[in-house]
């Protein structure tokens, strides 16, 4: 019997603490249109990484399992936030397992992604909407059959390239054609997390920045017997949160119909929900039945207050609509998303103002999320982007670097403006895991200079392994010494783990020289390579690989060099604080600290909690840094 393994790797979460939201829908997908109950696929036996081992192992643990395990097949699900770590998984598996045949697909992998298609690690590439393609293509591959002319497949051929992509099959199946794969089994209802599911695949509108409409123009839903029976067996599973992955969830026909039937299966309100929705067509009626089926949070995507600009990239719809449903949600009590795109095709810096004004206007600012545009591959965008005059990455996050209305200055400077406005950050803040270490834990490393070692050399080879967010300690007894060694570590850590989110800690003894700093930042910004790395670097930061000076509260002349900071160094600086000197912290200061031991009374935590901004304060107690993500920060799922 051989085996198929299925990879699809989380969004690289902005704490140690927070939820990836990582739920392998796409991968379990496939593994369960292998085992149709009329039409099985025999002689294969499909296998799902699941979250507890994605969402926490390291690069080199990760690779070493599945070349441990060495299935015959390793599939990988390719997103925008996985892309570059999933091929480099696929390459370094391919090393060591060169009989082993990779797969790649998902919404990265389309003939226009020169990036993607230019790697060498994987043999096979699937386009589109996959399950009937998937099944055709492993009966060939099970059968030692030529692969030439299969729908949606490219192919490595002998001579190393790859060849074109099969004739595009029109995704236009029954999604009733393959079983659940949590009722297969190959994805498992976890109440602590978000429950992630399709009732609907293709969208009727036509946004030239988003993949969906080229990847599913056919509208195919499940209907609603069959989706109050998936509902009803998820609540039975324990699901308490359910997120409608429905490109746009009020487009299936008779959607009143559909939120009565769902009201009914959630009459206790055991389960909350999340779905995207269009505000064409919502109605004071239809926000309370969403209301009454459980939803509590809602997506609308504004995307521009500029009309010209709404029709030039196919949105359409009017920004009044969408201020008027908002309302009407946020008067039944659902929480909002709204979206606003920073740098379309014809929009301003002034549209952005205005864009944000227009939120503030109606009393919605506390919901926008204002962010700049990807010009994704597989999109009309990308298509006409020569033709748009925009410039983007060519890897990923493919964020727009400049158009004919926006330089890059305007287009940070759009998001800093925003933010003014709503008075709060809209990016994620790379939030250091400063906790202190467990044993057997590997995801924190202690390094000390060797006359702190009683002469013995510190055993490097366990900076290869990791988890997927670690921290690295250096206590060095003179920075400027010992900085050739501590770049060396640094370094050698980056190439054994070059994925993983890594902050390298530096404790400092005696204020760091400029020229100190410098070959630390010089050296990690030579390694921003990879999507997280490149998501904030529009902003000066690194979520992946951030470099943070602790400082003890006993030594006044680091704190002197802490306050003459400016506040935009590519670094952070945390002042260690006992549980003591907690209530003696002035909330004017706007400092970084570092809250020492286990012990915390009711009224420092809600000290902290209450006169604090979140991001500045966190804990060397894994429990109560785990607990302010959770209480404070919000991480949860979504």
């Amino acid at each position: 019997m051989a085996k198929i393994q299925f990879l699809q790797l989380p969004v690289p979460p902005p704490s140690y603490f927070a939820a990836t939201g990582n739920v392998p829908l796409a991968a379990a997908s496939l593994a369960s249109c292998l085992e149709s109950k009329e039409d099985p696929i025999q002689g294969i036996s499909p296998f799902v990484i699941p979250p507890e081992d994605t969402d926490s192992l390291g690069d080199k643990d990760l690779i070493d399992q599945i070349c441990k395990e060495a299935p015959d097949f390793l599939g990988l699900s390719l997103y925008l936030w996985n892309t570059e770590r999933s091929l480099y998984i696929a390459n370094e598996v391919k090393k060591r397992n060169p009989e082993m045949v990779i797969l790649i697909g998902g919404p990265e992998v389309n003939e226009d992604n020169p990036y993607v298609l230019g790697e060498t690690g994987f043999d096979i590439a699937v386009s589109g909407e996959a399950e009937h393609s998937f099944r055709s293509l492993m009966r060939s591959l099970l059968k030692k059959e030529s692969l030439e002319n299969l729908e949606n497949v490219a192919y490595r051929k002998k001579d190393g390239s790859l060849s074109a992509f099969g004739v595009a099959a029109p995704a236009n199946f029954p999604l009733t054609d393959f079983p659940s794969p949590y009722t297969t089994g190959h994805i498992q209802v976890n109440p602590k997390r978000s429950t992630y599911l399709e009732t609907v695949r293709g969208c009727k509108s036509q946004c030239t920045y988003c993949f969906y409409p080229k990847s599913s123009q056919s509208l195919r839903t499940l209907n609603i017997e069959e989706t109050v029976q998936l509902i009803s067996s998820l609540k039975d599973k324990g699901a308490k949160e359910l997120v409608f992955l429905d490109p746009t969830f009020n487009h299936r026909p008779g959607f009143e119909t559909f939120l009565d039937a769902i009201a009914e299966v959630n009459s206790d309100g055991q389960m909350t929900m999340f779905a995207e929705l269009r505000s064409e067509g919502v109605t004071p009626k239809l926000a309370a039945k969403l209301r009454k089926a459980g939803f509590t949070r809602i997506e609308l995507g504004l995307q521009s207050v500029n009309e010209d600009t709404l029709k030039r990239v196919k949105r359409y719809g009017s920004p009044h609509k969408v201020a008027e449903v908002a309302k009407m949600l946020a008067g039944e009590g659902i929480d909002l998303l709204l979206d606003l795109i920073i740098g379309l095709p014809g929009d301003t810096p002034e549209d952005v103002e205005r864009g944000i004004h227009f939120f503030l206007e109606h009393g919605l600012g506390e919901w926008v999320q204002a962010f700049p545009l990807s010009v994704l591959p597989g999109t009309s965008m990308r298509k006409d982007a020569k033709k748009e005059g925009l410039i983007y990455m060519p890897t990923p996050p493919y964020r727009i670097i400049q158009t004919p209305t926006f330089t890059p200055e305007a287009l940070r400077d759009s998001v800093y403006f925003a933010e003014d406005l709503l008075e709060r950050r809209l990016d994620e803040f790379p939030r250091p895991f400063l906790c202190e270490g467990i044993p057997k834990k590997h995801d924190r490393f202690d390094w000390y200079p060797l006359d702190s070692m009683n002469g013995k050399k510190m055993d490097l080879s366990l900076l290869e392994r990791g988890t997927r967010h670690q921290s690295i300690w250096f206590h060095p007894n003179d920075l400027g010494k010992e900085l050739p060694d501590i770049l060396t570590v640094l370094q050698k850590k980056i190439e054994a783990e070059p994925f993983c989110t890594i902050d390298f800690v530096i404790v400092l003894s005696d204020v760091p020289k400029t020229k100190e700093i410098d070959a630390l930042v010089a050296l990690l910004e030579s390694k921003r390579n990879s999507y997280l790395a490149k998501t904030l670097a529009y902003r000066g930061e690194n979520l992946q690989h951030r470099l943070v000076f602790v400082l003890r509260n006993d030594q006044e002349h680091l704190r002197n060099w802490r306050n003459s900071l400016e506040g935009t160094e590519s670094f952070l600086v945390y002042e260690t604080i006992s549980p003591d000197k907690i209530q003696s912290l002035d909330p004017e200061d706007s400092y970084f600290y570092l809250i020492e031991g286990d012990s915390l009374s009711s009224k420092d935590w809600a000290y902290l909690k209450d006169n604090f901004d979140p991001e500045t304060i966190t804990f060397s107690s894994r429990v109560w840094e785990e607990r302010w993500c959770m209480e404070v920060l919000g991480y949860g799922e979504i």
